[in-house]
This record gives structure tokens, sequence and C-alpha cells, in this order.
């Protein structure tokens, strides 16, 4: 038996014991994820295919490690016009082992003592245990309060033009920012070309506010613009 699910935009041809190597997934090495978006399901002779997905199939996996693809390196040069531009980039990936394939509406059991599962993007859905539980409930309580955690622009610094690198470093929420600690601000610093931003604007520190349920700075300062006040 095999299936072709679908995750951070690519399909993959997936059996029982079966290594592969997706787009970064939210978690811990032994938590374990669920795909939902199964495109094609083959049993023996019988082959179903989903319109477009099959909504009682679902494939079950364990996170092996979280990992790094190779270095891009990206260079532009204008000829005669003292002008280049270098550039570096890896992919955040994740590797998974496929531990089943179930159906009939059948979900992975739960391993005794953790959370239920949190949905992610591109159909799939981790379970996690009792170590995430305190950024898991920082992040609902954000919400509670009417934020979204994976808004990076209700950080004081961050434009379309960062967030957008941040996003495709793999860098998707509050969470992912306030865990920074002074080698990776520094790492995202030199990588992302941020000039010192992340230290100057206390990205860290502001990720942490927000998680808190804190009012975000930037609508703060944007108030303070308005009213014309100076502090």
């Amino acid at each position: 038996m095999f299936a072709v699910i679908k995750t951070g935009g690519k399909q993959f041809r997936v059996a029982a014991n079966d290594r592969i190597t997706v787009a970064k997934i939210e978690g811990n090495p032994g938590d374990t994820v669920a795909f939902g978006s199964v495109l094609m399901l083959t049993d023996g002779e019988k082959s179903t295919i989903g319109a477009p997905f099959l909504g009682d199939i679902t494939v079950a996996g364990e996170i092996v490690e979280q990992a790094r693809g190779e270095k891009v390196i990206a260079f532009k040069k204008r000829r005669r016009q003292n002008s280049k531009r270098k550039r570096g980039f890896r992919a955040e990936l994740t590797v998974v082992r496929i531990t089943d394939i179930l159906t009939g509406g059948k979900k992975p059991e739960m391993k005794k003592g953790e959370a239920a599962p949190v949905a992610l993007k591109a159909g799939s859905e981790t379970v996690k245990g009792k170590a995430a539980a305190k950024p898991a409930k920082a992040k609902a309580d954000a919400k509670a309060e009417g934020l979204d955690a994976s808004n990076l622009s209700l950080i004081s610094g961050v434009g379309p033009t960062i967030e957008k690198k941040l996003r495709a470093a793999g860098i998707t929420s509050w969470n992912d920012i306030a865990a920074w600690t002074e080698a990776d601000v520094a790492k995202w610093d030199e990588e992302l070309k941020l000039r010192g931003r992340a230290t100057r604007e206390e990205w860290v520190e502001q990720a942490k506010e927000l998680l808190a349920g804190k009012p975000p700075r930037a609508k703060a300062d944007q108030a303070e613009l308005a009213s014309g006040e100076d502090y």
C-alpha cells in the first residue's frame, strides 16, 4: 500500500517506513505528524484518486530530525557598472519517517501525555509533547486577545520586505523569534542582511511581549504618530 501526499507545495509517494524530507514542520524529534492532504491511495490492484483530496485517508509519520538544505548562492554582477551582489540561502527542512497509512477516517493515536494535534500549513498537523505546552498556551492567549501569532508585521521594525525574507527562511511566528538566542540573532542578521535591525528594534523582546498578551509596539508607535505627541 502506498499513498501520494501533498505538503509544502510538493507531492510525495510514501509507504510505511519511508523517510521523506519536506518543508519545515514545527515540532521536535519524536513528535507525531499527520498529513491530511492525500491525493491518491493504492492498495494492491485498487487505486483511489481524490478530488482533489481523500477526506477519509490520513498518513501518519514521526519527526526524525530538523535539518537545513544545502546553501544556494545567488550572485549578480553588472558589467562595467561596478555593481555586484552575492546572497546565500539555506532552506529549513524536516525529515519524517512514515509510520502508517490510516483509512476509514481513522486518526493517528496520540502518545500518552501529549497535547491534541495542532493544525499546520499545507495540510499537515503535529502532536506535541509537554515541552511545547507553554508556547502553545501563549499563542492561544494571543489569539484570545484578537491577535494572530503568525502576523510578523506586528513586531515593530518588520515591514513587508523583511517579513517576506523571514517567511522564506522558515520563520513564521512570534514563537520562532522569541526562541532566538544571541547566536541566532547574529546568524539571521548576516544571512538575511538585517543590518542590526533585530537587535536595535528588540525583536526577541517584542515577540515575548506579544506572546504574553501585551499590545504590539508597532501599533503603539503608530498611535503616537497619529496623536502628534512626543514621548
